[in-house]
């Protein structure tokens, strides 16, 4: 198979997305510990170490099979998916992961069991956009890339056409944040105005109930407090695409130009905490750089494997 010639620029573009990602993901996962209330009001970073999720697991074979293939090769994600599941299956998955990783792992194809799941329907949880923030920095130069990659990338575990929409959105927002990378755009050209990054994300976003969040959420100023928004937009308490996904792209839309202030207000709408701030994570982190991930908690965080 034929790399793309810039692979190497590609690959480190969506480590850049894997590195803020697990970063968001493992901080988040620390306030479901007891008694972080304090924590969060003083902004006191959380005890370590910070251990990342199923969403860091999921992201790891995104990159795997880019760096491999320089796609979205949706057998090879299958596999890999489930060999890192087996290999550490106590990541926080869902019940509906556990099953249908386990059964790809006996050598069942991927199709049939993904779509099995929710009565036939297939998910239309948060997992395919918690993990694909690497796909829309490998493939940023073509936003009609990036949808059909990221739509890839969620099929393989979400059948339904929502659990695929949330994880175009959130890949074309990684895109977008690339686009408007620190080194070339300083500032964050939206905190003002945090509908017009939405409604980038929205050209591209697939009619339905995830896209129709994303329309609500341009009602929202750059006054709007993170509860304020996740009352009208949710914030990933159902563990649903539509349920999620909307938030998070507002939260990088007001809040883009710092990783720490985008991950603590996320924070702070609770919910879905890991999976939130592992979206925001990943998409901010492809605008503020790596240096703009901050040492402290990038140490912080469980290290990845090698």
């Amino acid at each position: 198979m034929n790399l793309p010639h810039d692979h190497a620029d590609r690959i480190a573009r969506a480590r850049l997305a894997l590195e803020g990602l697990s970063v968001g993901d493992a901080f988040g996962q620390c306030f479901f510990r007891p008694f972080t209330g304090k924590l969060l009001i003083r902004r006191r970073l959380p005890q370590t170490p910070w251990l990342w999720t199923d969403d860091t697991a999921m992201a790891l074979s995104i990159v795997e099979v880019l760096d491999a293939r320089g796609e979205i090769d949706q057998d090879a994600l299958a596999i890999a998916f489930a060999r890192r599941y087996m290999e550490d299956p106590r990541r926080g998955y869902g019940a509906g992961a556990h099953h249908y990783l386990a059964e790809i792992a006996r050598g069942a194809p991927w199709r049939p069991v993904t779509q099995a799941v929710f009565e036939g329907q297939g998910s239309l949880g948060n997992g395919g956009a918690m993990r694909v923030a690497p796909v829309g920095a490998y493939f940023a130069d073509d936003l009609d890339r990036v949808a059909e990659e990221a739509r890839r990338s969620a099929e393989v575990t979400h059948a339904h056409p929502e659990g695929q929409a949330g994880a175009i959105a959130v890949a074309l927002a990684a895109a977008l944040a690339r686009r408007h990378r620190r080194e070339v755009a300083p500032a964050w050209p939206f905190a003002d105005e945090p509908a017009a990054f939405v409604v980038q994300v929205m050209e591209r976003t697939p009619p339905g109930a995830t896209r129709d969040g994303l329309e609500r959420a341009l009602a929202l100023g750059p006054s709007t407090s993170i509860a304020g928004a996740a009352g009208l937009l949710g914030n990933g308490s159902r563990v649903s695409a539509p349920d999620t996904v909307p938030l998070c792209v507002w939260a990088v839309a007001r809040f883009g130009g710092s990783f720490e202030e985008a991950l603590w207000q996320t924070v702070s709408a609770f919910g879905d905490r890991d999976t939130t701030c592992a979206i925001v994570g990943g998409v901010v982190a492809l605008h503020v750089g790596e240096g703009g991930v901050p040492a402290a908690w990038r140490a912080a965080r469980e290290a990845l494997p090698g």
